[in-house]
């Protein structure tokens, strides 16, 4: 069975190799001999064979164009959906309020330093708002606060639940050879019994609920809600700027991730509101959004095209033990470990010929 998981650990033990080339080269270089520098993550990702890399679909992919800066320059932000078994609801959600052009003519309503930037009807649940709230469509569906994870231990819908075991028999499996003898099993993080990577994406899972979850790393993107039970329609989105907040993992739903223009977003102006969100007096730092549309909608010509590194192969677990333990040229100690938002996947954009 193909199970499309790999944890930091496995990386690391995947990457052992190195190690024992790291002692090589001090001993070549103890009898003169030059030093072969440790290839970069960046060196690692560029050397990944074509294999190694993903093609998202264009239906996975929104393409948010923002108004032009004030030296008229163009700005887009183009964020990847989140995939099975994941918050597909309010995905769901956020791909018809995209072709109903609901998103069209919205701003950005928010930026909290450190924290997130927030975007949505300027009149929703606003405390700046100044007029009447913009009609939300028709047929959008309603969530639970269960949607915020994935219950891994009865039986899922809609022919999710291969793909859910595949990754609870991974982690039982990983944690299960980390055991050492002992009746406890080591932690991997303080929000996580494990942290790991599905399909290229960042999760945390429990094996004592069990439950697994995507989690709050820089560029995340995530639904604005309510307090509880309300849990967000999709209409307003927020993205991550700054230190992961953990803290809002299980509690809020992960929808996707910006992939490319993030600095469009990470570098709008501080609101002087409470939370971030600015004041009546800021009404001129609300950039507008122009247009949000879902990327299989556009002409072929107009779909940007984009693939990210696979996290179940030679070339990820490199690069992740790599980020774990720099030895390229400026660097002194290696860390000796990584926090799985220190190990952001790749993607790149496919130029096309």
């Amino acid at each position: 069975m193909i199970k499309p998981l790999i944890s930091l650990a496995s990386a690391l033990a995947l990457s052992a190799p190195l190690a024992a080339q790291d002692a090589a080269l001090s001993s070549s270089s103890a009898v003169g001999q030059t030093e072969t520098p440790a290839p970069s993550p960046n060196e690692i990702v560029a050397a990944a064979a074509p294999d190694d890399w993903v093609q998202i679909a264009p239906e996975d992919l929104l393409v948010m164009t923002l108004a032009a800066d004030r030296d008229g320059n163009a700005r887009q932000v183009v964020i990847q959906l989140m995939p099975p078994p994941f918050s597909q609801g309010w995905v769901e959600n956020i791909r018809l309020l995209a072709r109903e052009r609901w998103y069209d003519n919205i701003s950005v309503n928010r930026v909290q330093d450190n924290y997130v930037v927030q975007w949505g009807d300027p009149n929703y649940d606003n405390p700046e708002a100044t007029g009447e709230a913009k009609p939300l469509p028709q047929g959008l569906k309603v969530m639970g606060e269960e949607g915020y994870y994935v219950d891994t231990s009865g039986k899922l819908a809609d022919g999710l639940a291969g793909a859910v075991q595949d990754i609870f028999e991974s982690v039982t499996e990983q944690r299960g050879q980390w055991r050492d003898g002992e009746d406890t099993l080591p932690r991997t993080g303080y929000y996580a019994d494990l942290e790991s990577f599905y399909l290229g994406w960042p999760i945390g899972a429990s094996e004592s609920e069990p439950a697994v979850w995507p989690v709050h790393c820089y560029g995340m993107v995530g639904v604005g809600r309510n307090y509880s039970p309300d849990t967000g329609s999709g209409a307003e989105l927020y993205t991550v700027i700054g230190h992961a907040p953990r803290h809002l993992d299980r509690n809020i739903a992960l929808v996707g991730r910006v992939i490319e223009g993030i600095e469009h977003l990470s570098s709008l102006p501080r609101g002087k509101g409470d939370l971030g969100f600015y004041a009546d007096f800021e009404a001129d730092k609300r950039t507008p959004i122009v247009s949000v549309r879902v990327a299989g909608d556009l002409a072929p010509s107009e779909q940007p095209r984009f693939e990210y590194l696979s996290t179940e192969g030679e070339s990820f677990a490199r690069y992740a033990e790599a980020r774990a333990n720099r030895r390229d040229a400026f660097f002194i100690h290696p860390a000796g470990g990584a926090d799985i938002c220190n190990i952001p996947v790749p993607v790149r954009r496919v130029v096309s010929e």
